[in-house]
């Protein structure tokens, strides 16, 4: 059984070759600069929902967009969120085991599960990019596949920077909003199954778009 994380379903998306190197040689991309502020930002919004988990009680920003929805608890919870093991599901069809780390999960009166991702930003407009939607919809189908009951509907909670007060006695300030989506979910199986057809074949060639493979290129 060979581990497949969510980012390496996206990296298969972006860039075969990247993935078959990857996968298969574990020849990795260089990383990316350590976002050390957007992952402070991430733990101090996971405990404040915790402290709402453990009360059974909405958070403020559930209230403030009216979603009849308070954070789910359950054994599960910090395992699902853990960077290392996620939500996790055997691929019997690829013998992958698929898994993500959510950064949240709400429940609704009838028992379905809401993904939450939180999402940092200093930029003057957010926006949903076509890799977030697909994130959110990995840990849907990841929930699914575990045999939850599974909102389509899925939030991105922004704390974007609030640059018009500075920094107010020292303090800079973040203002948080909440963005639905749509989920869905059809394209994950076929995706995986592709995935695996190309860790299995010979080095595949790259995509146009992407710069590493590009960079190669012409360093040569």
């Amino acid at each position: 059984m060979v581990k497949l994380s969510r980012s390496k379903i996206e990296l298969f998306l972006n860039c075969p070759r990247c993935f078959w190197l990857d996968m298969k040689k574990g020849i990795k991309r260089p990383p990316p600069a350590p976002y050390t502020i957007n992952s402070a930002i991430d733990g101090l919004l996971k405990q404040e929902f915790d402290v709402c988990r453990e009360s059974g009680t909405a958070h403020y920003i559930i209230k403030k967009y009216s979603i009849n929805a308070i954070p789910y608890k359950c054994e599960e919870i910090n395992k699902w969120r853990h960077n290392f093991t996620g939500i996790q599901f055997h691929h019997k069809a690829t013998d992958f085991l698929v898994f993500g780390a959510v950064d949240d999960v709400w429940v609704n009166p009838e028992g379905e599960l809401i993904v939450v991702d939180y999402k940092a930003t200093g930029a003057k407009e957010y926006q949903i990019y076509p890799g977030y939607k697909r994130q959110m919809e990995v840990y849907q189908w990841l929930l699914i596949q575990n045999g939850y009951r599974v909102s389509r509907t899925g939030y991105f909670l922004f704390a974007k920077v609030n640059k018009n007060g500075g920094f107010a006695e020292g303090k800079l300030s973040f203002d948080l909003t909440l963005e639905p989506l749509e989920g869905d979910t059809s394209w994950i199986e076929e995706a995986i199954i592709k995935a695996r057809e190309c860790m299995e074949g010979l080095v595949s060639s790259s995509s146009s778009e992407c710069s590493y493979c590009k960079f190669v290129t012409e360093a040569k």
